[in-house]
């Protein structure tokens, strides 16, 4: 399995980014995906998954309410919704499936992904 992340790029802080996962090489359509972000001289960290069916999603603590994640299966390809971004939303934004149904939030529990998309919030 291939993935591409795309959709990143500069916004200014209030603004909002609609970030795409496109799967290539097999059907995604039984895996769980997530996305995990990576700022400068930081870990990465956990922001949000989705099921295999879309019918259940977990986002951390700071996407609450600003981000959502979404998936079409038809497409082979996941999405992440984010609105009123912040200069501390800055990161490298990674796509991630697993193959397994269930969604997890443990980065180590992802077998597939993707090279990351920038980005950048201005203040």
């Amino acid at each position: 399995v291939q993935l591409q992340a795309s959709g990143g790029g500069l916004v200014q802080a209030g603004g909002s980014l609609k970030l795409s996962c496109a799967a290539s090489g097999r059907t995604v359509i039984n895996y769980a995906m997530g996305w995990f972000r990576q700022a400068p001289g930081e870990e990465r960290e956990f922001v949000s998954a989705i099921s295999w069916s879309g019918g259940n999603t977990f986002s951390a603590e700071f996407a609450k309410g600003r981000f959502t994640i979404s998936r079409d299966n038809a497409k082979n390809t996941m999405y992440l919704q984010m609105n009123s971004l912040k200069p501390e939303d800055t990161a490298v934004y990674y796509c991630a499936a697993r193959t397994k149904s269930e969604m997890v939030v443990e980065e180590k529990s992802y077998n597939y992904w993707g090279q990351g998309t920038q980005v950048t919030v201005s203040s």
